[in-house]
């Protein structure tokens, strides 16, 4: 009965990939093991290969799973600020996904369904640039897009690290990018 039961599985996938985000969450990338998640799938040891092939397949799972909902969240944000704000809360709501997409060395960068969402992803990214008025915008659009990048992934990284408990001062992380942001990307005068 039990080898019935670790050869036969609901969805093995998403079981696989629930277990690898939990770890990651609590010991990060690096302490996960394809052995291990099939034993908390309550499989066989060998089942997660038949969806990941190895460690690296299943990150690379990991890693697209995170730029589609990533994409999904900042296409409804409106605005450069709120978009910000959404990548920060995306950071805090799936750090596990957060961790594995932006450790480009842990997957496949040739990974069809990779590429696709990381795509997407940056797109939603350039949107919230592209919405700006031009003085906002200034003459370089695709340096204002990565400084708008460079504050929301470095504030969300240092808010994950813990880092910035004290700088909150009793705000929501939200509220606090949106101070943050506020300072950097003031308004320009309306275009001409």
């Amino acid at each position: 009965m039990s080898s019935e039961r670790t050869y036969h599985h609901g969805d093995l996938r998403r079981a696989v990939l629930t277990a690898a985000l939990d770890v990651i969450a609590a010991d990060g990338p690096d302490a996960l093991s394809l052995r291990d998640l099939a034993r908390r799938a309550g499989v066989s040891h060998a089942a997660p290969a038949h969806h990941f092939k190895d460690r690296t397949g299943l990150l690379t799972a990991v890693a697209a799973e995170g730029y589609a909902l990533f994409a999904d969240a900042l296409a409804e944000a409106p605005g450069l600020q709120e978009r910000g704000v959404a990548y920060v809360r995306f950071a805090v709501d799936r750090p596990a996904h957060f961790q594995v997409m932006f450790r480009p060395e842990l997957h496949r960068a040739d990974d069809p369904t990779l590429i696709a969402a990381k795509a997407r992803a940056t797109e939603e990214l350039r949107a919230g640039v592209s919405g700006l008025p031009e003085a906002a915008r200034g003459e370089d659009a695709r340096l204002t897009g990565v400084a708008a990048w460079s504050l929301a992934h470095g504030f969300a990284t240092l808010l994950l690290s813990g880092n910035l408990s004290d700088a909150l001062e009793g705000r929501t992380p939200e509220e606090a990018f949106r101070a943050a942001a506020g300072l950097v990307f003031r308004p320009g005068p309306p275009d001409s």
